[in-house]
């Protein structure tokens, strides 16, 4: 078959469905067999820029639209300028969108679309209401004209089903997998390195993620800030998202006990992993949560929420929550940071289930869900 690939994510985006869509097209171009039972072409709508790490395949084309992808979401989603992507592919039997949204198609071309979450549903006062209005909109038009849906987890495969009708039998769930990179040996000098680049000299307790209200920051901060261990910092890594001046006011209240280090490199994020004490994740609402995943992977204990998807994600591996809780999630974080017994149980629980998810056995599953449109 003829597959075109929606790429734009991760050429804009370096972290979140940007990396996810790295990892996983990386993951499935990497399969010989993949290789060889498809012809491919990756497009973005971006101008040109990042493709996958190494030499492309020869079954595999880049096609780049010279608008950015603001620009192409204004003219096919709010203008509903009906030009077929085919325009600039050139004739494909089958479109994947990894990113929410689909583009115009000719009728004939088959879709697969993939859903992360329906988070601007469930919490709609967490996003600012232009991004909910467009998402409201497109999101369930483009879920209700692909062939096909994958969603992140079974919480998300249900929300879709709850939220916006999908008959069930059309979503499938695919979930994400951990880079071999996450894991608990440490590389030389990574310590010195996080010092001199993010001033971290002392014990840490580490969340990650982009800095908005779905990911409860400010309860985090404030449970972080009635534990009564000294000599511990609060560290949150990740970029500025939307309505979270609330976050920064928060953190400023508690001096050089919480540092918010904004985005991190890639190439860092291991590193910061595996040098914390404790991963706290208290989001209210995830369609997946990989960051759970691999902090495990690099053997740190990890208290998380109890809510949407990640129970389903973390197991047993990791202390629940209720988002809601800020005592319980000082009362967990105090266990898991004082109890080395209960440490070390979680840690090697967390490295068995984060063994579980990779990012080859998602590549073969999106392979699989190719094939069934060849049938």
């Amino acid at each position: 078959m003829r597959i075109a690939i929606d790429y734009t994510a991760a050429v804009q985006q370096r972290a979140g469905i940007g990396r996810y869509t790295r990892e996983l097209v990386g993951a499935l171009l990497n399969l010989e067999e993949a290789r060889e039972a498809h012809r491919y072409t990756l497009f973005a709508a971006a101008g040109g820029g990042h493709t996958p790490a190494g030499d492309l395949p020869p079954a595999v084309r880049c096609r780049f639209l010279p608008l950015s992808d603001e620009w192409a979401a204004r003219l096919w989603h709010r203008v509903r300028l009906p030009i077929p992507v085919e325009t600039f592919t050139g004739p494909i039997d089958l479109f994947y969108s990894p990113d929410f949204v689909l583009p115009p198609t000719r009728r004939r071309t088959r879709t697969l679309l993939t859903v992360h979450d329906l988070s601007f549903l469930r919490y709609p006062d967490h996003f600012v209401p232009k991004l909910v209005r467009y998402l409201s909109r497109v999101v369930p038009e483009s879920v209700a004209r692909a062939d096909r849906v994958l969603a992140d987890s079974e919480a998300t495969r249900a929300d879709l089903v709850e939220l916006l009708g999908t008959p069930p039998e059309k979503v499938e769930v695919l979930y994400s997998g951990v880079d071999a990179r996450f894991r608990p040996e440490g590389e030389p000098g990574e310590q010195e390195r996080l010092r001199a680049r993010y001033g971290l000299d002392r014990p840490y307790v580490l969340s990650v993620g982009t800095l908005q209200p779905r990911k409860n920051y400010v309860r985090l901060i404030r449970a972080f800030a009635r534990l009564s261990m000294s000599g511990l910092m609060l560290v949150i890594a990740g970029a500025r998202g939307w309505l979270y001046e609330e976050v920064l006011e928060e953190a400023t209240r508690h001096g050089d006990r919480v540092r918010i280090l904004g985005f991190v490199e890639e190439e860092d994020l291991p590193a910061l992993y595996r040098n914390a004490v404790l991963f706290v994740f208290p989001s209210f609402y995830e369609g997946f949560g990989l960051p759970v995943l691999e902090a495990m992977a690099c053997g740190v204990p990890v208290v998380c929420s109890c809510a949407s998807s990640l129970p389903e994600v973390a197991g047993d591996a990791a202390l629940l929550v209720d988002p809601q809780d800020e005592e319980g999630l000082r009362g967990a974080m105090g266990r898991a940071l004082e109890d080395d017994s209960l440490r070390r149980e979680m840690t090697a629980r967390g490295l068995a289930r984060a063994a579980a998810f990779t990012w080859e056995r998602a590549a073969r599953q999106l392979f699989a869900a190719f094939a069934a449109f060849h049938t």
